[in-house]
């Protein structure tokens, strides 16, 4: 489990492949700090997890799924990648609940700067539009982010100069994809209600009703 708040942006230095999957190593310097193998990264949206790490860098191992679900089919050696390590019980969640399992990559389809902060319009396929609420919660890259407007197959979202400089949705350009989480809490209560069954309306359904 993440927040989406990225601590800190690594460098990928070395691709390999690994079957039909790939070993990913990635430079790093703040959370390779208390690192272990086997723990869950979160690498631009994708929980991944660690099996090998040094001082300096981590190698994850991103399965066959991972690569057509997710951009991690796209990267290339010096790509930036957001990182962020799992929630601890003791940390502050500033942003929201992120699984790090991506729903769908979307597509960047418009950058536009304002005075003091940036709107991304992202492109997505329309059959997960029940998923977006405004003003709700998605992660775009990993990244906690709030749905600003939502239309039939786009969503928007505002970007504060913190997160423009601090992540790598600063580089992203229109066409390029992105991975895409929906809010946790929402998809499982939309879930429930989805899959309670209505009642259907008879004499004796009155009738237990008070009718």
């Amino acid at each position: 489990m993440f927040t989406g708040l990225i601590e800190e942006t690594g460098v990928i230095s070395r691709i390999q492949n690994a079957g039909l999957g790939r070993k990913i190593t990635i430079n790093s310097s703040v959370v390779t700090a208390d690192m272990k193998t086997g723990d869950s990264i979160n690498v631009s949206g994708a929980c991944q997890t660690v099996v090998s790490f040094s001082e300096k860098e981590f190698t994850v191992e991103a399965v066959e799924e991972t690569l057509k679900k997710t951009t991690f089919g796209l990267f290339k050696q010096g790509d930036r990648v957001n990182l962020e390590r799992s929630l601890l019980p003791t940390t502050r969640l500033g942003g929201h609940f992120v699984s790090g399992h991506v729903d769908t990559r979307g597509e960047i389809a418009s950058i536009q700067k304002l005075s003091n902060s940036w709107l991304i319009t992202v492109r997505y396929p329309v059959e997960f539009a029940k998923y977006i609420v405004p003003v709700g919660s998605i992660a775009i890259d990993g990244i906690s982010l709030t749905v600003a407007e939502k239309g039939e197959e786009w969503f928007r979202v505002a970007i504060i100069p913190h997160t423009w400089q601090a992540t790598t949705i600063g580089e992203r350009k229109s066409g390029e994809a992105v991975n895409l989480e929906f809010d946790l809490l929402g998809k499982y209560i939309l879930n429930a209600v989805e899959g309670k069954e209505k009642p259907k309306l008879t004499e004796e359904w009155l009738r237990e009703q008070g009718w």
